[in-house]
């Protein structure tokens, strides 16, 4: 079972390194007066960037449920909190697959700010989650 967990803490270092930069790479995205050269290279590199963080998002969800196996139902409170906010973290990067479409279509759509405050999500994301899987409170 270690094995599982390593490559599950793996896979997510992997998946919340494509969605701290993945935001980032939109916020120079959006910047007004890029050439249109610009534009296709932060497309590309967003698109890759992507599929490479939906790789190690679905590899920690594989390993996070394979680590689920043995746990008696129902699990404990601390765990059902984790798993909604990995439920919400999955919808926050559905959401940067859309933007990446927006982005492509109509990059000055939405401001650089919009970006940057979205860039912060994921960080309340782990450190919710970390937290909740070391500290494992009670009640």
């Amino acid at each position: 079972m270690l094995w599982i967990k390593a490559l599950h803490i793996i896979f997510m270092v992997t998946w919340f390194a494509g969605l701290f930069y993945l935001p980032r790479l939109f916020v120079y995205h959006s910047q007004p007066d890029l050439s249109r050269e610009s534009l296709l290279r932060f497309s590309l590199m967003e698109k890759r960037l992507f599929i490479i963080t939906t790789m190690g998002g679905l590899l920690t969800v594989f390993f996070g449920m394979w680590l689920l196996i043995g746990w008696f139902w129902p699990p404990p409170l601390w765990l059902q909190i984790k798993l909604t906010l990995v439920a919400g973290l999955i919808i926050y990067h559905i959401f940067l697959g859309h933007l990446i479409k927006d982005l492509r279509e109509e990059p000055a759509k939405r401001p650089p700010i919009f970006y940057r405050i979205l860039n912060e999500i994921p960080t309340l994301f782990l450190v919710a989650i970390v937290l909740l899987a070391v500290v494992r409170p009670t009640s």
